[in-house]
Formats: C-alpha cells, structure tokens, sequence
C-alpha cells in the first residue's frame, strides 16, 4: 500500500470487474480505501478483488447488477455490515450496445438507459441516507466524452448526458451535507472494449488527441482518486473531461 490518503474510508465501486472499475478500484484500495467491488459477473470480481489483495489492500467482492434496485439496497446494508457505511461511491457500471438511431431496437435503447443512468440513481439513493447521517461523501459518475453526442450512441450519449444531469442535481441537494458530486468524461481509454476496434478506427480516433496517445484507466483512476479526497471537497458538480485534450 503506497498512501494513507483515503485511510478509513469505504469506497463502493460498480462494474469493477475489467477494465476503467478495476483500475478505480485498484488504485482506491492503494490509497488506503476499504473496497466493496461489484460487478454483475462474480469471477472479474474476484479477479480484481485478487489484485489488490496482492498490494496488501483491503477489498471485498459483493456481485450483482445495478438494475435491480432491491438488490443494491440489499448489498449496501451487506457492505455496512461488512466494511462501514460507504463514505466514497464510484457509478462505473455501464454498458453499449450501439447502432444508428433508425435501426435501434427498444432493447438496444432500454437495456443502456436502465445500466448507464438507471442503475447510478438506484445505487446514488441507497448510499445516500448514510452519507447524509455522516455529513460526508464523495460521489464520482463515470460519463463519457460521448455525452455531448457520438454517431451510432444515441443510447449510450443519452444516458452519460442524463448521468451529468443526475450528477448537477443531486449536488444541489446534498452539498449542504457535506457531499461532493462530480463527474468524469473518459476520453478514448484502452479497456477491453476499445481494443476491439478496427485498427483504421484505432489510428483515427489517436488521430483527435492532442496528446498524440491513447489513454489508460490509471489516467482516470488517479482522477478519480483525487474526487474522494479532501483535496477536492471544495469540488463538487463539476465534469471533468480526461481525454487528452480531445474535447475541448
């Protein structure tokens, strides 16, 4: 463990299997967080929950999908139970199931809305009661550049731009408890999914990207990192693109 940052505290992280949450949640955990890490598929669970076990973090696995709200009321009581109240929430969990808008199925459009924007309000309200008791919080959504349109993404553009409504409202209404709400915009990150792209596509979208790289899920997760610190409690909905300067 390389930090005491972020020492007592308890960071609930969805989609946490691959990719941007295990990143998150790999680098919470280094920083001193206790990690509640969730994920609908229980092996990429464990899988990060492994991870950092072996850089002697604290993490536990708690699967499941962020659709089915009484299940995430359930889980959160569990995480109280197991590790404390959750003092720092992670909305990763997302999924895409693109196609142009006249060809897209209803669910196509219902399945992205009910994991990427749905799925963050049913997890937001669960841990809220007991942040709002601790007069503290840090709540992190994970959007996407996509979020101010991207063709093909009609559903998945609707819900990251939903998430940061979801994100400037909710701060309006627990600031004054001491929560922080933000969101992030990822840019193009190498995950799992990006690296199935065509190499044409590949070297087009580097081709956007002022910092002449592809973009890592450590240079999210460090971001993140510094939403659910004290170094950022004066920070609270904001949207905060790291991409490498590709929307500007």
């Amino acid at each position: 463990m390389t930090s005491q940052l972020l020492r007592g505290q308890v960071a609930l992280v969805t989609g946490a299997g691959r990719g941007l949450g295990r990143a998150i949640a790999v680098q919470l955990a280094a920083h001193g967080a206790a990690v509640a890490v969730n994920d609908i598929a229980e092996n990429n669970a464990l899988a990060t929950a492994a991870a950092i076990h072996q850089q002697a973090g604290q993490a536990a696995v708690y699967p499941g999908s962020v659709t089915d709200s009484s299940q995430i009321e359930s889980m959160v009581q569990t995480i109280q139970r197991d590790l404390g109240a959750v003092s720092i929430l992670v909305n990763n969990a997302g999924i895409n199931r693109d196609r142009q808008l006249v060809k897209m199925s209803d669910q196509e459009w219902s399945s992205v809305l009910d994991v990427d924007l749905t799925g963050p309000f049913y997890v937001t309200r669960a841990v809220l009661p007991a942040m709002i008791a601790a007069q503290y919080g840090r709540i992190i959504n994970i959007s996407s550049a996509s979020w101010q349109g991207n063709f093909g993404q009609a559903n998945y553009a609707a819900a990251k731009a939903g998430l940061i409504g979801l994100t400037k409202t909710a701060t309006r209404e627990v600031a004054k408890h001491g929560i922080t709400v933000n969101a992030i915009c990822p840019g193009f990150i190498e995950t799992e999914m990006t690296r199935g792209v065509p190499p044409k596509v590949w070297d087009l979208m580097v081709s956007k990207i002022p910092a002449g790289r592809v973009g890592q899920p450590d240079d999210v997760a460090k971001v993140v990192v510094f939403l659910a610190s004290d170094y950022a409690a004066y920070v609270n909905g904001e949207v905060i693109s790291v991409g490498g300067g590709m929307v500007l």
